[in-house]
Formats: C-alpha cells, sequence, structure tokens
C-alpha cells in the first residue's frame, strides 16, 4: 500500500483521509494532506529545524496536535515543512523532526483558510496491510 490521501467535502468543513502501510507513513501523508486543503504552499526562503513531541492516550489525538502545530507555525510564521528528517510515531508517543522553509507567497496559491484541524471524526484505524487516518479540518 502507498501513502496517499484524499480530502472529502464535510458540510462547511473540508475532511482529509490518509492510508498508509506504516506509522511514520501515515504522519507524512498527514502532513501533505493537510497543507493540501490551504492550496499549493511552495517554499522559497531559509531553513530551519522543528522538532515536535508529544505523548499522549490517544493517537489520533497525537496527530492532530501535530498538524495543529504545523497550522500554527504556517499562520504564525509564514513557514512550511519541507523535509522530514524522522517519525517515530508509536503507542502513545509521536515525535517528529522536520526542516522547514519561508513560504514564497508569489508562487504558492491559497484555496482556503483553515481555522483549525478539530476533534470531529478524528480515528485512526488499522487496516489490512496498514492504516488509516480520518481528521476534520475546519475552513
Amino acid at each position: 500500500m502507498d501513502a496517499t490521501f484524499e480530502l472529502f467535502d464535510h458540510t462547511a468543513d473540508m475532511g482529509v483521509r490518509v492510508r498508509a502501510e506504516t506509522w511514520e507513513d501515515l504522519v507524512v501523508a498527514a502532513i501533505e494532506g493537510f497543507y493540501a486543503t490551504i492550496g499549493v504552499l511552495v517554499a522559497g526562503g531559509e531553513e530551519s529545524a522543528f522538532h515536535f513531541q508529544r505523548r499522549g492516550d490517544d493517537d489520533a489525538t497525537l496527530l492532530r496536535d501535530f498538524l495543529n502545530e504545523l497550522l500554527i507555525l504556517f499562520e504564525r510564521d509564514k513557514r512550511r515543512a519541507v523535509r522530514i528528517e524522522g517519525v517515530r510515531f508509536s503507542r502513545r508517543e509521536l515525535v517528529v523532526a522536520a526542516t522547514t522553509a519561508a513560504i514564497d507567497p508569489e508562487r504558492s496559491e491559497y484555496h482556503r483558510e483553515v481555522k483549525a484541524i478539530t476533534y470531529h471524526e478524528l480515528a485512526i484505524r488499522n487496516l489490512d496491510g496498514g492504516y488509516e487516518a480520518t481528521f476534520i479540518v475546519d475552513i
């Protein structure tokens, strides 16, 4: 199974469903799916390191918290993850090391404003041969 994402309409929001063989690939596909809800974000500036580490009782909530951190990075600093250096997603802990770069507003295309990653329909499921995550973005 290749890591993939798909966007789907959800009332006044937008849903993202990701599938991958491994937890790590699931996170990478979720990142790409999240950015796709905003538009085509072309990076073109100075790079810097980004690190996320969180423990919790619910894997889906950990993924949501991570995606919200990426949203904050985008909104506050106009940056996006451009390279994922490492992911460790095990039961009850998510660690992501990435390189971020500034968004080039001239070359980027903004399709919608994302306000938050919600808890609505938030889930990670085991599939035959992999995993599936679903999250809804408030637009």
